[in-house]
């Protein structure tokens, strides 16, 4: 795993970059949130869905909305990134809709996307 810090002004975002599943679970997504607000020192995470379970994308796991609910009471910010057209679920559909109206996390197409909402982001 690599992480870059793209930064503007006073705020940065650590990219994560891997080849590999990076969150398997909730204790993956706490390590990695520790791990890149005490090298770093950010708050803001930008993360392609390839390096997340797919069980995260099957919302009855209740796996997202546990690792959400824990960066959410640490203040950090989240943009997954990819193409969710895939899914069927409206549910999940329904969930990503609704997150990406708040200021907290976001379920972007790109990284371009994902930066400036993170940036901008309060």
């Amino acid at each position: 795993m690599k992480i870059i810090v793209d930064q503007l002004a006073e705020s940065k975002v650590a990219i994560i970059e891997s080849d590999e599943i990076v969150i398997h679970d909730v204790q993956g997504a706490l390590d990695l949130m520790a791990s890149v607000r005490y090298h770093e020192d950010c708050y803001k995470i930008a993360i392609n869905k390839s390096n997340i379970t797919e069980d995260f994308f099957e919302l009855k796991t209740r796996l997202a909305g546990d690792i959400l609910q824990k960066y959410t009471n640490y203040r950090v910010k989240l943009a997954v990134i990819g193409d969710f057209d895939v899914y069927d679920s409206e549910s999940l559909k329904d969930f990503i809709f609704e997150c990406n109206k708040g200021n907290q996390v976001f379920f972007l197409k790109d990284l371009p996307s994902a930066l400036q909402a993170l940036h901008h982001a309060p």
